[in-house]
């Protein structure tokens, strides 16, 4: 017998209350235009919806994390590193009582101004603009959302809200925060960002670092063996085979990477949550004035740079990855040079700026493009000059 429609609502989950010193609609900085406030959704899920949106979003899945795309299906691209962040910051902004939509939407933001090639492509890019302020990947990110985006009528960028852009931004030298007015004054006072904004740059950490140990692992550059040496891994390692003395291959390591985010992340959040308590904060207001709230505890933190410390020299540095990102750096340089010395060979909506701006549009354009346009544009351009 089928069961007769009830007049009952739908449940719906619970969602917890905004601690006092989380950031919300109503104690936020708002937006540079201003606009009518969303329907059905709060002003950061709107940020978020437009981040996700944006061209610069959808341009990070064929750019490199730590394996140039073409390598293979399966390793992490920025578009999946960035929704890694995001699904670890908006847990841990949630059990904090703090602003989840807000954590996520800075999360998918914070690599929308990463080159192609990675931190390789960073490098060659910030070498050539050397004479002309530099390239930085935040900054690079606070531009696109700020500027370079061209979605609306009324304005450019993305007109997101205050907090968004200053959790994007999470490093400024001086020179550049006094040209940024009001979003870089922090950095000139020494002034903390929201907690929401601390919990990513710690989420983005937990992310690349585990997920960088699946892919190397995937990748056959660094082994189980050398793993071993490492006490989060190996600790972890061992606690799964204990449990499942049967396991092995690509779900130990699974296993293993689960439980040492899990770690972590319960690492995280106690150490936050005491640090908080301690500190008396009560307001928004506090948590910019008091020292970083949102960290591990030291024992954690000293496991986890053990582990970074592995990676960066067994894995980065591994002769197969470096002959790719060093490629990478050779597709920039050349590309930026050839641009200068001839701004006719920009597509024609990037002549304009280049006339404009010069050499920051130049790099604008390079850092947009993908992995794989970036080869391609480099071929058709020396070919060209071959030919």
């Amino acid at each position: 017998m089928r069961r007769k429609p009830t007049s009952a609502p739908p449940s719906k989950t619970a969602v917890p209350e905004l601690a006092s010193y989380a950031v919300g609609d109503g104690n936020s900085r708002g937006r540079a235009f201003p606009e009518p406030p969303p329907k059905v959704r709060s002003e950061f899920q709107r940020d978020r919806d437009r981040i996700v949106h944006s061209t610069a979003f959808r341009r990070l899945e064929y750019k490199t994390q730590v394996f140039v795309n073409h390598e293979g299906d399966l390793f992490r691209t920025r578009l999946t590193h960035s929704i890694e962040v995001a699904q670890v910051a908006r847990s841990v902004a949630r059990a904090l009582g703090l602003n989840d939509d807000l954590a996520e939407a800075i999360a998918l933001a914070h690599d929308l101004g990463h080159t192609p090639f990675g931190h390789a492509g960073q490098e060659a890019l910030d070498d050539c603009m050397k004479e002309h302020g530099g390239f930085e990947h935040n900054l690079q990110s606070l531009r696109i959302v700020d500027r370079l985006e061209e979605r609306y009528a009324a304005f450019d960028g993305l007109n997101l809200m205050f907090e968004t852009r200053e959790g994007i931004l999470k490093h400024c030298p001086p020179a550049q925060a006094r040209e940024l007015g009001e979003l870089g004054q922090r950095f000139l006072d020494g002034r903390r960002p929201s907690l929401e904004a601390q919990i990513c740059n710690l989420a983005d950490e937990i992310a690349y670092n585990n997920h960088d140990v699946d892919d190397g692992l995937r990748s056959g550059l660094i082994s189980l063996e050398q793993l071993e040496e490492i006490s989060l891994f190996a600790r972890h390692a061992a606690e799964t085979r204990a449990e499942f003395p049967a396991i092995a291959g690509r779900r130990l390591i699974h296993e293993t990477v689960r439980r040492m985010i899990d770690a972590l992340v319960t690492d995280l959040l106690a150490e936050s949550a005491r640090r908080i308590a301690a500190s008396g904060a009560a307001t928004l207001a506090d948590v910019h004035r008091a020292p970083a709230l949102i960290g591990f505890t030291a024992a954690t933190s000293a496991e986890n740079l053990d582990l970074k410390r592995f990676l960066r020299s067994r894995l980065y540095s591994h002769e197969r990855v470096l002959r790719e990102t060093d490629e990478g750096r050779r597709v920039i340089r050349e590309l930026f040079h050839a641009f200068r010395k001839e701004p006719r060979l920009l597509p024609p909506q990037y002549q304009a700026p280049a006339a404009a701006e010069g050499p920051r549009a130049i790099a604008d354009y390079i850092a947009g493009m993908t992995d794989r346009y970036a080869v391609s544009e480099h071929r058709r351009l020396f070919a060209l000059a071959e030919g």
